[in-house]
Order: structure tokens, then C-alpha cells, then sequence
């Protein structure tokens, strides 16, 4: 490397700067000399005399220049090193340049002619003693302050001259006043050098103080990596004296470890060679005889110019802790009783093997094993013969699977295999033969013969970047199956196996985005006064249009909601939509939304509620909470406070779908509704003779009218059905008769168009003659395929079993095989039984054959 500059050293660009903050008192000499050559007698024809004056004048420029740039570093500006440096050059620049050109013109000026324009060699050598003198005396500046006295002084007296007097007197008294600020400038900064001097003695006397405690230790390299210090205690323990290391690089007494131990070897390298800081790297000392560790950080040194000068650190000794640490991670990472890896352990190589050392997928598998009859073990012999099964189960294990994989125990008699780099199924499958072959030999334990068995299931990874959850979940999956299949066997996943789960993971994910990307909506359906036949409300139904998907049951992503936790923010978006739509209906409609039992739960249920309808503006009772019977599955007193803090806010409660799951009479007397909701098992055919809903309808309203609430039948579809449920008392209607969920565009369309009042259209019974079949057809809806079972058909309709809560409204096709599909909709849905209306007849006897007619019901 080069050596420095004066430059780069902070000292010199600090007193060259200090020069520049001075140099005005320099240009108000300059000046006075340039005004008296000027303007004063004695030197006729200054300004005659461009080559003089303007020279002159441009080394004045120069010391205005270099005035401005030392006033503005008093104020100590935040500048970089690099632009510091280049100050510094600038200001020698100008330096040299202004006095160049002043005295050019003033030596000019002042010279003695003798035919022409020549210095006198007189005055030269006069000049020329002062300037040695000055520069002598400069050393120690009361020196150099009695030197320029006592050089007035004696000119003065010289040469009997009041104005070479006068003239002196003005020029020390500036030098006075200058040195008087530098002198002041100078004890400040003597001032605060002792303090620096005392901070660093007292910071050095803790440094000797934490190393003689043996607490740490520290160290310092110069710019080529070779120790300047290291504290002679960790040098003791290197066997030599501090002062042998010195000049040695820092390296030397760190060893050297090869294959994955040098990582942090490496790392230190790289850090010192990079000039970047490093902090708690764990190296072993060179100690002959000794495993010796350390924890060591540095970081880079500068000057401040910003060079580059070193390292400096520190270390603290590891030994003891590496030991401490050494028994732990035994403990922490394997098993006690068998040795194998614990579950932990497992997983973390289990991450490690999916994944090669630059981060790139690689291919695995991963076997997962039960014992079976292991309980039978514990249960007759006893948990220590267990303990000793256990045992010997690892040995044969460790034995069979050798240096193609890793065994672990998980847990009581659940182990895991993992071997990297193998996908081949033929391989696997013969590590999984072996493994269960060896285990069906007997053990000899206690003088007892001890049989069991094993059941394996193996997930593989063939390098697509599987994660290890994921790999252990297929590995679970397939152990399930292969106990499903006899135990004693082994199987391999398979995507079916995953294929739901996967569907449901795939929507959870797509519902999280679904807010965002607008792709939920409202629709709403009329309820309407049994009575007087007006529309008093709507209960507004979501639906979730997937983009690319179609559109998704509800039945498949509100369960889904449920279990997330995403019904929360779901359900307060219906909630602040469903309070904006009732402003735009007006005061005489209310619009009742779904409530569920976590949402039920949340505590910040009522306020949402209250800022919902606040932000509206409209009255609390237009707004109908529809709740689940599936919160008197808690009976606890928290849902009854819940009850009472959403009544407060004023909006009304409705029970929904009651006689369907947990009807607790006791709490109707509790929780204050408002209104019962009976679901649409009891009323579709109910209208029947042979069917006992309507009784079971009429023992609701009768419940209904004693406590004071309102009842809405739902899903009434037929004239037949409704006369029913107007002679039973109900109050309040809601179906496919009165209206489908519409658009909100729609709603206010159909209560401009009737004025509130709606006209019953329908069927007058439930259905047309059907003729009974069983069939297996294919189903689509929303791009999924389903299989289900065709009980009974119409020209207009079908019975289809297999789908399980299809909502009314929902579109389906209909696949008989070939290319006889037909379009249909879902009219209603009890368990997995589905009514359907095809969207154009069917000659059913093209597509089934002519059989005879049984008539389930008749039309009109």
C-alpha cells in the first residue's frame, strides 16, 4: 500500500482549515496594502499600471474566496471525509495562488527601476531574512508575536520614519487581534483534549479492569490485518507474551477447521478482507493441546478522513458454555430412551434434506411408522418392557435404514424415516418391506417373546420444492390408509387422498382476497306480511362470485369462514353493506343479515353494530340479526350478556331456522327475539296429508304467539304450501313464491313498480308426476364435478341425492353420460337431497326409457 499524503491526515487538514478561518485578518492587510498603493502618495501610477493592479486584484479574489470557504467551517457543517480533503487542497491552492499574485504586484510596485523593471537585491535579502525569521519563530507563537513586535519596533527606529511606524503599529495590531483568536481557539481545543485524554485513561483503566477479570478480552490490527494489541490475558492463554503476537496477523491465532466448521472461519475471512463489520463469530483458538472457543467481533477503524486504519474488537472465551451447550443439544435433540432423533430433531433434517446446500429442492421421502400391538405390549407386560421394545425397535430400525436416511421417534411408538435423494418408489417400497419384515420377528425381552407389527405410510418429494409440513402431512395421510388396509403394509400418498383438504385450503386462501378484490355481494329476499301481502323487510344473502371459478356455494365457503375466523370481517362487511342498502329502502323496511356463533362470540359485535348503523343513518330496529340455534351450545353466561348488549342497540333478533338443531326452550324466555324464523325442512310439503310439518308448524306459532315474537316461514315455493301457512297463523312469509334473492337495483325497481305489495307466483303443489329411477350421473357447478344419484325424475324437474346443502338458486348441470346434459337449478336442498327444475324439458323417456309413471304428487 501507499503511504499518506499530508492530506489524508486529520491533524494537518484541521490546522490548514484553522488557517483558512483565520485568513480574513490576511485580507484586511491585503486590502489596506492595495488602497495605499492605490490611493495614498508614494507610489504614483499603481493604477496606471494594469499588469500591478490587476494582479493585485485577482490574488484579493483568491483570499475572498478562501475567507468565505473558512467562515463557513466555523459553523461545522456535516461534511464527508472525501469533500473534507478536497477543502484542504483547495485551501493550500488558494493559499499558494493569493500570495503568488500579491506579492507579484506588490514587489512590482515597490521595486527599484534601473532601466527597467527589476526586484532590488537589497530589499530581496531583507525580505528574505524576515521570512526566515518569521518561519523560525512560527514554531512557538509567543516567539513569533515578540519577533513581529520587536520588528516594527526596529524599523520604525531604523529608518526615523512615523509612517513606516504608523503603517507597523496597524499591521501588528491586526496580527495582535488575530493571534489573540487563535489563542482562545487553541486553549478551547487544549481543553478539550485533556478531557479526551481523561475519558479514554478512565475507558482504558475498565478495559484493564474487565480483562483482568477475565470477562473478555480485546484486540486492534493496523491496515494490513497485523495485531497493534491483544490483551495479554487471552495471550497467556495462547502460551506466549503479549508482545510476541504483536506484528503477527490476526488470523495466526485462530485454527483453522475444514469442511462445514470453516463456515465461520470463512466468514471472517471475507469480513476482514471486506473491510464490513462482524459480530459474534464463533472460532476455535489456536491452543496446542486443547480445544479452546471463542466468541469474536470487529469492526473497521477510520481516521477522521475516513481511511481505512484497521480493525478493532473484542472476544469473550466460549469453552465452557460450548461444553454446556454440547450436553444440551444432546438432550435437546434426541431422544433419551432410544437415542433416534426426537421429533424436533427429525424435522429439522427433514427441512435440511428437501433442500441442497445452495437452497435448490432436492428430492426425498419421508416414511412414517406406527407400531401396532404396541399397547398390548404396555397394557400385559408393563411399561418398562415397553421402554425395552422401544429400544430394540430403534436398533433394528437404525440397522435396516444404515447411511440411507435418518431415524426418529416422535413419540410413544410413532416413529419417522428420512432418507434424502431417493424418490424411486421401487426403493422405497423395499426399505419399507424391510423395515416391516424385521419388525415382525419376535423380541426377546425378560425371557418373554414379544411380537408386533408395523404399518408405514411414505410421502415423496421428487425436488418441486414440497415443504416439510406439507411431506409430513401426505406421510400421515398415507399411514392412515395403509392401517385402513390391515396394518402389517405400507402405502404410498396419493392426491386423492389430499384432494379435499387441498380444495378447502385453495378457497380459504382465495376468501381472504375476496373483500378486497370486490368479489362478494349481497343479494336480498323479499319477507313479506302473510296478511296484508306488503314486503315489511329482506334477508340478505351473500354470494361470492370467484373470478375464473364462477360462482361459490355458500354451503362450501362459509364453513370455511367459520373455521378461519374470516366470518369476522366478512360479517361486519354485510353488516355496514346491509345498513347502507336500508337508506336507500327507506323507513319502512327492515333487511335481517346472518349472524354466526363466532361472530355471535366476539366481543366487538355491538359496537360494529352501532357504527354500522350510526354511519347510515338509519334507526337501529330496521337492521334484524338472524342467530343460529348453534350458540345455545355454549349455555353460558357470556352468550346471554351478548344478548342483552345487541338488544340495547336496539336492533331486532331473530332465531333462525328453529326445530333444526339445538332448540332450547328454556333460553326463548331469556334471550329477547323478537322474531322465530322456521326453516324450510317444515314447510316444503307440508301442505301434504300425509306429512306431519304442519302440525309441527302450527305447535312453532303457537310458541311464537305466547312469547310475543313474530314467526317467518321459510322457502315456501307453492299456493298450496302458502294457504297452509296463512291458516296456521304464521306472520310472515319468505320463498321462491314471493321472490328470488335479487340485486339491489332489483329490490328498489320492484318496490317502485307494486308500492311495497307483491303478487304470489307458483305452483299450486310442489311438483309434477315423476317417474322414480336410480342413477349415478355427474353433476358440475362453480367448475367442480360431483357424483350423485338420480331418485326420481319429471319432464321439469329431478330428486338428486348426494349434495349436501346445495343453496336454492344455485346452477347446475346435469350429466346423464354422452352428450345428454341438461341445465338445471336448484330449487331446494334438505341434507344431501336436492330438488332441481331443468331449465328446458326432458322427454324422459329418450333419456331413461319408457317404465311406469308413479305419481309422487299432482299439479294443478
Amino acid at each position: 500500500m501507499q503511504d499518506e499524503s499530508l492530506f489524508d491526515s486529520p491533524e494537518f487538514v484541521t490546522r490548514l482549515l484553522r488557517v483558512a478561518q483565520l485568513w480574513h485578518y490576511v485580507l484586511i492587510g491585503r486590502v489596506l496594502v492595495f488602497f495605499t498603493f492605490a490611493f495614498l502618495p508614494g507610489m504614483p501610477g499603481f493604477l496606471d499600471q494594469p499588469a500591478q493592479w490587476l494582479v493585485m486584484t485577482a490574488g484579493l479574489v483568491c483570499d475572498i474566496v478562501l475567507t468565505v470557504v473558512g467562515q463557513s467551517m466555523r459553523r461545522r457543517p456535516r461534511v464527508s471525509s472525501e469533500r473534507l480533503r478536497r477543502l484542504a487542497m483547495a485551501t493550500m491552492l488558494l493559499i499558494a495562488l493569493g500570495s503568488l499574485l500579491s506579492a507579484a504586484a506588490m514587489f512590482a510596485a515597490s521595486a527599484v527601476t534601473n532601466g527597467g523593471r527589476y526586484f532590488d537585491a537589497f530589499t530581496a535579502i531583507q525580505i528574505g531574512s524576515l521570512l526566515v525569521a518569521a518561519s523560525a519563530a512560527a514554531i512557538v507563537r509567543p516567539a513569533f508575536f515578540t519577533f513581529a513586535g520587536a520588528t516594527a519596533l526596529g524599523g520604525a527606529i531604523g529608518i526615523a520614519s512615523w509612517s513606516f511606524a504608523i503603517a507597523g503599529l496597524v499591521f501588528l495590531g491586526l496580527l495582535i487581534v488575530m493571534m489573540r483568536e487563535d489563542i482562545r481557539h487553541q486553549r478551547r481545543a487544549t481543553r478539550t483534549r485533556r478531557q479526551a485524554v481523561s475519558d479514554q485513561q478512565r475507558a482504558l483503566n475498565l478495559m484493564r479492569d474487565f480483562e483482568r477479570a477475565g470477562r473478555g478480552w480485546f484486540w486492534e490490527t493496523d491496515r494490513h490485518g497485523q495485531l497493534v494489541y491483544i490483551s495479554p490475558t487471552v495471550a497467556a492463554r495462547l502460551g506466549c507474551d503479549a508482545s510476541d503476537l504483536l506484528g503477527r496477523p490476526f488470523t495466526d491465532i485462530i485454527r483453522k477447521r475444514i469442511g462445514n466448521d470453516e463456515n465461520e472461519e470463512r466468514t471472517l475471512g471475507f469480513s476482514l478482507s471486506s473491510r464490513t463489520p462482524f459480530k459474534e463469530l464463533t472460532v476455535q483458538a489456536a491452543v496446542a493441546g486443547e480445544e479452546r472457543w471463542w466468541s469474536i467481533s470487529g469492526h473497521p477503524i477510520s481516521n477522521e478522513l475516513g481511511n481505512f486504519q484497521g480493525f478493532r474488537g473484542s472476544g469473550t472465551d466460549l469453552t465452557d458454555k460450548k461444553r454446556s451447550e454440547r450436553e444440551i443439544n444432546q438432550l435437546a435433540r434426541y431422544d433419551t430412551l432410544t437415542g433416534l432423533a426426537n421429533r424436533p430433531h427429525i424435522t429439522d433434517l427433514l427441512e435440511r434434506a428437501l433442500k441442497s446446500h445452495i437452497g435448490q429442492p432436492q428430492p426425498c421421502a419421508l416414511l412414517l411408522m406406527d407400531l401396532d400391538r404396541f399397547k398390548a405390549v404396555n397394557d400385559t407386560l408393563g411399561h418398562p418392557v415397553g421402554d425395552q421394545l422401544l429400544q430394540q425397535v430403534a436398533g433394528r430400525l437404525t440397522q435396516v435404514v444404515g447411511d440411507k436416511g435418518q431415524v426418529g421417534r416422535l413419540g410413544g411408538d410413532e416413529f419417522q424415516i428420512v432418507v434424502p435423494q431417493m424418490s424411486q418408489p421401487e426403493k422405497l417400497a423395499a426399505i419399507a418391506n424391510a423395515i416391516i419384515l424385521s419388525l415382525a420377528k419376535p423380541f426377546a425381552i425378560e425371557g418373554e417373546q414379544v411380537r408386533i407389527g408395523s404399518s408405514i405410510g411414505i410421502a415423496v418429494s421428487d425436488g418441486q420444492g414440497v415443504s416439510a409440513s406439507a411431506l409430513v402431512r401426505n406421510a400421515d395421510l398415507a399411514l392412515y390408509a395403509a392401517k385402513d388396509a390391515g396394518r402389517g403394509v405400507y402405502r404410498f400418498y396419493a392426491d386423492a387422498m389430499h384432494n379435499q383438504a387441498s380444495e378447502r385450503k385453495a378457497i380459504e386462501d382465495a376468501l381472504r382476497d375476496a373483500l378486497a378484490k370486490d368479489e362478494l355481494r349481497l343479494l336480498y329476499q323479499p319477507i313479506v306480511d302473510v296478511g296484508s301481502e306488503r314486503i315489511t323487510g329482506f334477508e340478505a344473502l351473500i354470494r361470492w362470485h370467484r373470478a375464473g371459478e364462477g360462482t361459490i356455494s355458500p354451503s362450501k365457503f362459509i364453513p370455511i369462514a367459520e373455521e378461519s375466523n374470516l366470518i369476522v370481517p366478512i360479517g361486519e362487511w354485510i353488516i355496514r353493506t346491509a345498513c347502507a342498502s336500508i337508506a336507500l329502502l327507506g323507513p319502512g323496511y327492515r333487511v335481517a343479515v346472518n349472524v354466526s356463533p363466532r361472530q355471535f362470540a366476539n366481543e366487538k359485535l355491538p359496537a360494529t353494530i352501532l357504527s354500522a348503523v350510526s354511519a347510515a343513518g338509519i334507526r337501529p330496529e330496521q337492521l334484524e340479526l338472524e342467530i343460529t340455534e348453534g350458540v345455545f351450545l355454549d349455555e353460558s353466561p357470556e352468550n346471554l350478556a351478548m344478548f342483552q348488549k345487541l338488544k340495547r342497540t336496539g336492533v331486532r333478533l331473530a332465531l333462525d331456522d328453529f326445530g333444526t338443531g339445538y332448540s332450547a326452550l328454556g333460553y326463548l324466555k331469556k334471550a329477547p327475539f323478537d322474531k322465530i324464523k322456521i326453516d324450510q325442512s317444515f314447510v316444503l310439503g307440508a301442505a301434504d296429508p300425509s306429512s306431519m310439518n304442519g302440525a309441527i308448524i302450527s305447535s312453532i306459532v303457537g310458541l311464537a304467539t305466547a312469547l310475543n315474537m313474530e314467526t317467518t316461514a321459510e322457502g315456501v315455493e307453492t299456493h298450496d304450501d302458502l294457504a297452509l301457512i296463512r291458516r296456521l297463523g304464521c306472520s310472515h312469509v319468505q320463498g321462491y313464491i314471493y321472490g328470488r334473492p335479487m340485486e339491489l337495483a332489483e329490490v328498489l325497481a320492484l318496490l317502485r313498480e307494486g308500492g311495497g305489495r307483491v303478487e304470489a307466483r307458483g305452483y299450486k303443489s310442489a311438483r309434477e308426476p315423476r317417474l322414480s329411477t336410480f342413477r349415478t350421473i355427474q353433476i358440475a357447478s362453480g367448475g367442480y364435478q360431483y357424483e350423485a344419484i338420480v331418485r326420481n325424475m319429471s319432464p321439469r324437474g329431478a330428486l338428486v341425492e348426494g349434495l349436501w346443502n346445495v343453496p336454492p338458486g344455485t346452477r347446475l348441470t346435469l350429466e346423464f353420460g354422452g352428450d345428454q346434459r341438461f341445465d338445471a337449478e336448484a330449487r331446494w336442498s334438505q341434507g344431501n337431497r336436492v330438488g332441481v327444475k331443468f331449465a328446458v324439458a326432458v322427454d324422459i323417456d329418450a333419456l331413461l326409457g319408457p317404465k311406469p309413471v308413479t305419481a309422487v304428487r299432482r299439479a294443478a
